[in-house]
C-alpha cells in the first residue's frame, strides 16, 4: 500500500464519518466501489466531480443503510432531508458551474480493505506476542 493511500484512508476515518459509494458507469460495466468520508462537503464534491460520468452512484454508511442515491448527476433519494439540505449547499455551485469539486476524501474499496487487513494482522501480532 502507497504512503498517500494510506494517508487518505486514515484522512477519511478521522472525519468519523466513513461510507461507501457505488458508482454505475453509463453503458453498463463493472461498477466501481469507493469508501469515502460522509460529509456534506466531501459527499458535494464527489457526486459533483463523478455524477455525470456515472449513471447512478449510491451512497451508504459502513452498515450499508441509504445515505444518498443520485441519477445522473442529480441527486435523487436522500433518506436525511436534513443532510439533503446540507449537501445542496455545496453541490449546487459546482453543478452550476460557479466553482470547481474541491479535494474528495476517497479511496477505492480495495484500498480500504487492504488498510483493514493490514490493521487486523497488527493487532493478530500484537495480541500474539502479550501471550
Amino acid at each position: 500500500m502507497r504512503a498517500e493511500e494510506k494517508n487518505m484512508v486514515e484522512r477519511i476515518m478521522d472525519t468519523e464519518t466513513m461510507g461507501y459509494a457505488y458508482e454505475y458507469p453509463y453503458g453498463g460495466g463493472a461498477r466501481k466501489e469507493y469508501m469515502l468520508a460522509l460529509t456534506p462537503e466531501n459527499l458535494a464534491n464527489f457526486i459533483g466531480a463523478r455524477g455525470y460520468d456515472a449513471k447512478k452512484i449510491v451512497i451508504t454508511d459502513v452498515l450499508d443503510r441509504l445515505i444518498v442515491n443520485t441519477c445522473m448527476g442529480m441527486l435523487d433519494v436522500c433518506p436525511d432531508q436534513k443532510l439533503c439540505g446540507r449537501i445542496i449547499e455545496y453541490l449546487a455551485p459546482i453543478q452550476l458551474g460557479e466553482k470547481e469539486a474541491g479535494e474528495i476524501l476517497a479511496v477505492e474499496r480495495n484500498v480500504a480493505d487492504e488498510y483493514f487487513a493490514m490493521e487486523d494482522e497488527a493487532v493478530t501480532m500484537a495480541e500474539c506476542q502479550m501471550l
